[in-house]
């Protein structure tokens, strides 16, 4: 079966842009899973399968939490056995998969361990993707950009050109700051952006413009159409906007979450079971949206 990694192998930044082995512009469109630590029911192969059949996914996004009771700092073997899970199956699928170091703070000995432990065992396949740095809030770009430096560092021992996806400052949102001073000393790295459409609305999206004019590859590693907080109402034309934008730029994009919290961007009730499966009426409205233009991009590839 041509599968999305059977289709598109090995995948490397070229300009702005992701490309695939054979140098063709690539775009990846997918759904994050919540953080890890709280909502663990939804990290196993049945919900990998579930997305990649019936939501229409090219890519998944471990999001492994660092910091909360259960994260990666208080059981890192729980953590990474989770997080190994969800991998093994987006292989097993033949997806792209996004490991992410999900923490709001720079904790650069124990992501350098992280990144190291999971490029030696998963280096070798062209399924895998790091986001090193999930949302940098209050650190500067020097400050990130020296973490990164030492991420990539450990990750390049073992992995030398799995795409890896740098964090920037103000919740992935300062591109115009990484524009002005990339990372030059490594290749096939990409900048995240995260928005939340009823917030972030034209400023953002112009900024992100000038950054892609200015030859930034950029990746979208989360996203959706509320408020940032994830609740309030979902405002479905400036998600379409933003869908264009992307759409037009070639950018892959991600969209928050598997999860079955009571507020909006959690895209399952508490009723959906735990390995996929899921009914209609286990599916929220967020979550009805997003499968909607996941399988508009299924339609188009085929």
């Amino acid at each position: 079966m041509a599968t999305p990694v059977v289709t598109h192998g090995s995948l490397q930044v070229k300009g702005h842009q992701l490309v695939d082995q054979h140098g063709k512009p690539v775009v990846l469109k997918g759904m994050s899973f919540g953080w890890h630590n709280w909502w663990s029911r939804f990290y196993n192969a049945g919900a990998v399968t579930e997305l990649v059949h019936n939501w229409g996914v090219t890519v998944l996004r471990a999001a492994m939490g660092v910091e909360p009771e259960k994260g990666y700092l208080k059981d890192p073997g729980e953590s990474v056995r989770l997080v190994r899970t969800v991998i093994d199956a987006c292989v097993q699928e033949g997806i792209y998969v996004i490991i992410d170091w999900h923490s709001h703070n720079i904790q650069e000995k124990e992501a350098v361990a992280f990144f190291e432990q999971v490029a030696k065992i998963y280096g070798h396949l062209p399924n895998v993707i790091y986001e090193i740095f999930n949302e940098p809030d209050k650190e500067t770009w020097p400050e990130v950009k020296a973490y990164s430096e030492a991420v990539i560092r450990g990750i390049r021992k073992y992995d030398p050109d799995n795409i890896i996806l740098v964090g920037s400052p103000h919740w992935d949102q300062d591109l115009h700051l990484v524009a002005a001073d990339p990372i030059k000393s490594f290749s096939n790295l990409m900048y995240s952006l995260h928005f939340y459409a009823a917030t972030h609305k034209q400023a953002l999206r112009n900024r992100a413009a000038d950054a892609l004019k200015a030859g930034l590859p950029v990746f979208v590693s989360e996203c959706a159409g509320m408020e940032a907080t994830g609740d309030g109402p979902i405002d479905a034309g400036e998600w379409e906007q933003w869908m264009q934008l992307l759409s037009s730029w070639k950018i892959s994009w991600v969209a928050w979450s598997v999860a079955d919290k009571k507020e909006t961007c959690s895209v399952l009730q508490p009723s959906a079971a735990s390995d996929g499966g899921w009914r209609e009426a286990d599916i929220k409205e967020w979550g009805r949206i997003v499968r909607q233009y996941l399988r508009k991009s299924v339609v188009k590839q085929q």
